[in-house]
């Protein structure tokens, strides 16, 4: 389930307390089995089922597959028998067989690959609600085969969560002629837009239930199958006006943390029907004034704990400014789940929620985080214009692409752009509503209440920003609406062609499309902006484009574009004045006048043969190669504006 569903009736908050976060927001977006794509395909029951076997060791049942091949996906779930999941905690353990890469051990369902034949054992520790038990189980992997089809990730869902799959293929071989069945389970409803990729709403369950999926499909002309099995979780009703629709399960990073049993409750729950007191939860910065890694850690909430191992290991060895320890002490809480999506920062709990798109480096991470689209994605699209970004580098992607098809690996230096100015975004809501500054004049007894506050006497770094150096285009601020919030485009609206947004947008003073989406972010995107240019010499791109049938960065044309825009002269005194505001110890007006000029894009030319510029906006050749060869020879995902924050609603 992506974020953007469970809070889309956030405006049940007053409007000076709602959302502060980031992307899109308000639509009424629905929750249907075909996840908004209109391709929803009813599932024909399977011919034979082959159940999963069942095994009981004291008083925990184990539930494995008839038979474990070398090379395949594979799943073992555990129950206390007689009981549902509901309020226990698992833990998983490997005790013998060559070493698996466990990455949900927090889960009543194991789901990993096997990497060769022989005997493998696991034991699960299972506690909570007045129980303490460990069980044990072993099962034999027989030798890999040739053409198999192999889906991942078998898995543990809440009732009404999204849940996605993917059919993984050996290099070398393409599976065709896809089908899919219902072996076992509730029926289902398929969003098969994607055979590779079926997507479903975890149905409604008295008691935790086994969805078991089978795909067929022809390999070098043989048929193959393979089956998968999702575990829906009964959940409590929900009650939250804030958290309406179904949201993860999430566990403490730290089981020894002072505030483990109250993050959950306070900050991703569907019980949560009023902020939590700042003495219950106060802001990390309150509780010490010293900045201490282990003390953020204590205030991470994780579906997975490779999401706050790897968070964790970044903070260590990729803040050596301390610029992200020091932006956190604003927060209460780093909520990582496989269910957010896109990542926001919410007054309310004064939390930021991370995707954790921006984190797995492990393939086998990435089998975990749900592919659910987010539901922004059919947003503006009568408009007759785009507006992409991007990051780069020595005329250069920042980031390397990694097709969700590839089974890669990725280093913190490769996911370090990507993650570095996402939590320079999410953090700069945080310090804009909260900076160190006022941290010891919060009275509470709720951080909503001091927003509150803040924002009727305009203290709010942003409102300043607003009063200061205000954007003035209303063309733009109306089509933001459209684009961001889901507004229905006016007939004058989707006549605008490329140069008239050009006109619009160019004259004005925002750094992106996206500070039209409110005075919050605007704020965001200048610091984010600001501190990729100034940290790590990486510069935004930002362009108008036209919005051809077939999008990609061939197709869309550029009518007009900057490479770090926010070096522009019109631009520099609202950049330092955030910047002062957010972190003072860099001195805006200093870091600002030394940010380079921005390079004026090639108009005509595409979005990709715009990617090698001279410092006088020229394409590069480099030994004769055609314009739209230079550069990046991989392909990358084409970026709108927006499209990796969730707005502010007030």
């Amino acid at each position: 389930m992506g974020i953007g569903l469970a809070l889309k009736r956030i405006a049940l908050l007053t409007t000076a307390t709602a959302l502060s976060a980031c992307g899109g927001g308000g639509s009424d977006n629905n929750t249907s089995s075909d996840n908004g794509s209109g391709s929803s395909t009813t599932v024909q029951r399977c011919a034979t089922a082959n159940p999963l076997i069942t095994q009981d060791d004291s008083s925990v049942r184990f539930s494995t597959q008839a038979s474990y091949v070398a090379g395949q996906s594979s799943v073992i779930m555990a129950s206390l028998i007689g009981s549902n999941s509901q309020g226990l905690q698992f833990r998983w353990e490997q005790l013998e067989g060559p070493n698996l890469s466990l990455v949900s051990q927090n889960s009543p369902v194991l789901g990993f690959d096997i990497p060769n034949s022989g005997n493998y054992r696991f034991s699960v520790h299972i506690s909570g609600n007045n129980t303490d038990v460990t069980g044990e189980i072993g099962i034999t992997a027989d030798t890999a085969v040739e053409g198999f089809l192999n889906i991942r990730q078998d898995h543990q869902v809440v009732e009404g969560n999204n849940v996605s799959l993917r059919i993984g293929q050996q290099a070398g071989l393409s599976a065709a002629n896809i089908s899919w069945c219902i072996a076992e389970g509730p029926d289902v409803t398929l969003d098969l837009t994607d055979p590779f990729r079926p997507q479903f709403v975890a149905p409604t369950v008295n008691q935790d239930t086994v969805t078991h999926l089978r795909a067929s499909a022809t390999i070098n002309g043989n048929q193959v199958s393979d089956d998968a099995f999702v575990l829906t979780t009964a959940e409590p009703a929900i009650s939250s006006d804030y958290f309406d629709e179904p949201v993860a399960r999430t566990h403490a990073y730290r089981q020894d943390s002072p505030y483990a049993d109250v993050l959950a409750s306070c900050v991703y729950s569907n019980q949560l029907t009023d902020a939590c007191s700042i003495s219950k939860l106060p802001l990390i910065g309150q509780a010490s004034s010293q900045i201490d890694i282990n003390s953020i850690l204590d205030r991470v909430l994780v579906s997975h704990d490779w999401m706050g191992d790897n968070f964790a290991n970044y903070l260590r060895a990729m803040d050596p400014n301390s610029d992200f320890a020091t932006l956190l002490q604003s927060v209460t809480a780093v909520v990582i789940s496989y269910d957010v999506r896109p990542s926001f920062y919410w007054v309310l709990t004064g939390a930021i929620y991370l995707d954790p798109s921006d984190l797995w480096l492990t393939p086998e991470q990435r089998d975990t985080i749900n592919e659910a689209p987010d539901y922004r994605s059919e947003f503006g699209n009568e408009l007759n214009f785009l507006m992409p970004w991007r990051y780069v580098k020595n005329n250069q992607y920042a980031s390397p692409s990694f097709p969700i098809t590839t089974r890669a690996n990725r280093t913190f230096n490769q996911i370090n752009p990507d993650l570095a100015s996402l939590l320079y975004h999410e953090l700069a809501h945080a310090n804009d509503f909260f900076p160190r500054s006022a941290h010891a004049s919060l009275t509470g007894p709720r951080l909503v209440d001091d927003f509150s506050r803040r924002g009727a006497s305009k203290s709010l770094i942003s409102d300043q920003v607003t009063a200061n150096y205000p954007l003035t285009s209303s063309e733009m601020f109306a089509l933001g609406k459209v684009s961001f919030q889901g507004e229905k485009a006016t007939a004058s609206q989707k006549a605008y062609q490329p140069a008239d947004i050009t006109s619009f947008f160019s004259n004005d003073i925002a750094s992106d499309f996206y500070a039209y989406s409110s005075t919050r972010e605007d704020t965001a995107m200048l610091f984010e902006e600001a501190m990729m240019s100034y940290r790590y010499q990486i510069l935004r791109d930002v362009a108008v484009t036209n919005a051809p049938d077939v999008v990609n960065s061939d197709t869309v044309i550029v009518d007009w574009g900057q490479r770090g825009r926010i070096g522009d002269d019109s631009l520099q005194a609202r950049a330092a004045l955030v910047i002062d505001g957010i972190l003072p110890e860099l001195d805006g007006d200093t870091l600002v006048a030394g940010l380079p000029e921005p390079i004026a894009m090639q108009s005509g030319k595409s979005w990709r043969a715009n990617l090698s510029l001279s410092s006088n906006g020229s394409p590069l050749r480099i030994m004769g190669v055609a314009e739209q060869n230079v550069g990046d020879s991989s392909e990358h995902e084409l970026r709108l504006s927006g499209d990796r924050h969730r707005q502010p609603q007030q």
